[in-house]
């Protein structure tokens, strides 16, 4: 029991890396948090023809709006994922910011289902970006966000090459460890308490 016990803990940071990749999708969705990795993945996936629209929920920044009433000038990490991604020669017309001032995931996923409700027709097929380990837990927020669905959405998963996370030997940093931990609390808050908030 042991041995499967402890074997099952060292294959945990390979389950939290999903990889799903749709010939083609209508769109990408880059997912924010730790941006620099996911915009390099989604540049090499729209110029492999992967997508032809990269869409961006805007990323709530605490107290930034305070910042602005007072006169200070703030670059979102939302409009910095766009620039780095028209500077590494994605086209400004292939890239939505929607509003959403979004917290988590699970945000992300309630404003790109609306705006997919108020365009309808324009994506039936959606490639999600994000860091290699925050996949997982990603594409069970937006697979339940779309279940329900009028028009059904194939949900793909692309995690991004340049995140450093060693899904085979992630216990032996400090890093991993807090990962694959953070992560599965987090999977597990999402599956006990939070689903339901996505009906």
């Amino acid at each position: 029991l042991t041995l499967v016990f402890v074997g099952g803990c060292r294959r945990a940071g390979t389950g939290l890396v999903r990889e799903d990749m749709p010939a083609h999708a209508d769109a990408m969705v880059l997912l924010m948090g730790n941006f620099p990795d996911r915009v390099l993945q989604a540049v090499d996936l729209y110029k492999a023809g992967k997508a032809d629209l990269i869409i961006i929920v805007e990323e709530n920044m605490g107290s930034f709006k305070e910042l602005e009433e007072r006169g200070v000038r703030i670059v979102s990490n939302s409009e910095q994922a766009a620039n780095s991604l028209v500077t590494l020669g994605i086209p400004a017309d292939s890239i939505t910011i929607l509003p959403g001032d979004a917290r988590s995931t699970l945000d992300e996923a309630r404003v790109v289902r609306e705006y997919l409700r108020d365009h309808e027709g324009l994506a039936d097929t959606l490639l999600l970006v994000s860091s290699a380990a925050h996949m997982r837990r990603a594409s069970m927020i937006f697979r339940s966000a779309f279940r329900d669905s009028k028009t059904p959405v194939c949900i793909g998963s692309s995690p991004s090459a340049y995140t450093n996370f060693d899904k085979e030997r992630w216990w032996r940093d400090k890093e991993g460890v807090q990962t694959v931990l953070t992560e599965g609390v987090k999977i597990g808050s999402f599956i006990l308490f939070e689903r339901s908030k996505l009906e």
